[in-house]
């Protein structure tokens, strides 16, 4: 943890250090309709160009309101999961990405690889394809009984397959769609392996450095068990622009951070106060 959270801060100085002169939105195009690959935790309908690298760290801490979160700091004592991955743009409209995160229950120890297409770009409308494979090394349970026995290998992945589609109305906002399909090998006994889900995303341009996302992802076929003991992930934010790094500020009910693990196991609820902080720092490099 102490570790994470120095590399965290040598990532966030160094752009002070170094990118404060280029700290502009104008050095992304006005086509652009998000300037991350990522809104709050989902994929947007941008790519990383060709040959270009990113370093990604992603953080989410303890819930906030919650009765004697005061105790924890307000949930920053606590580190509910950690993203650290690379990604890269393969070529022109392509990228892929590998990470690693601590995991949020279930499953941890979580390994994922990911792929990325834009189909269509204009400037008014954007579309892309994205999939996730998710992988849990963790240590399998001896109760038969549990989700986490993995009698076999297969039983440790998941998968996701999203169509993302961006639109521009304004020039300051950005409004995006998504429709995907989630596949779980392991499930609850009372629970069901696939679901579909909706997701819809805005960004709203605040200031010249500084945009306001929001976003919202729905179960549209979830079984009885999962209403009754999951919700759907929402989340807000605020990202910073600088010429070299990318900062969001967030807070969301999710505790795990990729589709594998916030699509289907986000259990709190922002009406009692079960939410929580999280940051992204994300650095490119020209290669």
């Amino acid at each position: 943890m102490k570790g994470v959270f120095s590399l965290c801060c040598l990532v966030f100085f160094n752009s002070f250090l170094f990118g404060q002169d280029n700290w502009d939105f104008e050095n992304t195009s006005n086509t652009d309709f998000f300037i991350d690959t990522r809104a709050v935790n989902g994929h947007t309908s941008e790519v990383l160009e060709s040959n270009e690298l990113e370093f990604r760290i992603t953080h989410r801490f303890g819930e906030i309101a919650t009765l004697e979160s005061y105790r924890t700091l307000f949930g920053l004592d606590n580190s509910s999961d950690i993203r650290i991955a690379l990604e890269y743009g393969l070529f022109k409209n392509m990228m892929i990405g590998m990470g690693r995160s601590k995991g949020a229950g279930p499953f941890l120890e979580v390994w994922d690889g990911l792929v990325k297409y834009k189909l269509y770009s204009s400037n008014k409308l954007s579309a892309a394809i994205h999939s996730t494979s998710l992988f849990t090394s963790m240590k399998r349970d001896t109760l038969p009984s549990s989700l986490i026995y993995f009698e076999k290998v297969a039983h440790r992945f998941n998968y996701n397959t999203s169509l993302i589609v961006a639109f521009k109305p304004i020039q300051n906002l950005s409004l995006q769609g998504t429709i995907g399909f989630l596949h779980q090998n392991k499930v609850h006994l009372d629970d069901q392996n696939s679901n579909l889900f909706l997701g819809a995303t805005s960004r709203y341009k605040l200031f010249k450095k500084i945009s306001l996302l929001v976003e919202y992802y729905h179960i549209l076929n979830p079984s009885n068990y999962r209403v009754d003991n999951y919700a759907n992930p929402f989340g807000i934010g605020i990202e910073i622009k600088t010429y070299g790094h990318i900062f969001q500020l967030n807070l969301m009910n999710s505790r795990g951070i990729v589709e594998g693990q916030y699509m289907p196991f986000t259990r709190a609820k922002w009406s009692e106060g079960e939410f929580r902080f999280g940051f992204t720092i994300a650095r490119k490099f020209e290669l």
